[in-house]
């Protein structure tokens, strides 16, 4: 399933981020498509206070990874940039705790997509020169009742 959004502000789209990661559990990956500056870091900061995590988040460009555990043991999210990666197996080498944690991959198209079948990706892709963004988010089953549901934010 398909669904198109608009968020008009970097406000609403860590607003999206957090809705979402409300949602989000162990296992969950989701892949993130878009140019650079397009909001994708944006969006990460969003999920990861949904998901309760309180650390700061920044972009992964030169790390490739990182791991933010969560304060009161829920699920940490992985944040990934792929950006410098090769293929799949890259991805594999860094060895991450992908069924514990919450994985949100920037420019993992083609890179993650092996990591489950269960997954939801957003593309993110600027409207004109303003700081509005719109969202094509594609997930499986296990994402059609909440991308719904997440819609709502941005209705």
């Amino acid at each position: 399933m398909t669904r198109f959004l608009t968020a008009s502000t970097p406000q609403e789209m860590r607003s999206f981020g957090e809705s979402l990661g409300k949602r989000c559990g162990s296992g969950d990956v989701i892949i993130l498509i878009g140019e650079l500056g397009g909001g994708k870091t944006t969006l990460v900061q969003g999920i990861a206070q949904g998901v309760g995590i309180m650390d700061r988040i920044t972009s992964p460009t030169f790390v490739i990874a990182r791991v933010h555990e969560h304060p009161a043991g829920g699920p940490s999210l992985v944040h990934v940039d792929a950006y410098r990666l090769a293929d799949s197996s890259e991805l594999d080498d860094l060895d991450l705790p992908v069924e514990s944690s919450v994985t949100v991959i920037e420019w993992g198209e083609g890179i993650a997509d092996h990591l489950t079948e269960e997954r939801l990706e957003i593309s993110i892709i600027a409207v004109d020169d303003t700081d509005a963004r719109q969202l094509r988010m594609t997930g499986t089953d296990r994402w059609t009742t909440d991308m719904a549901e997440i819609a709502d934010v941005l209705a």
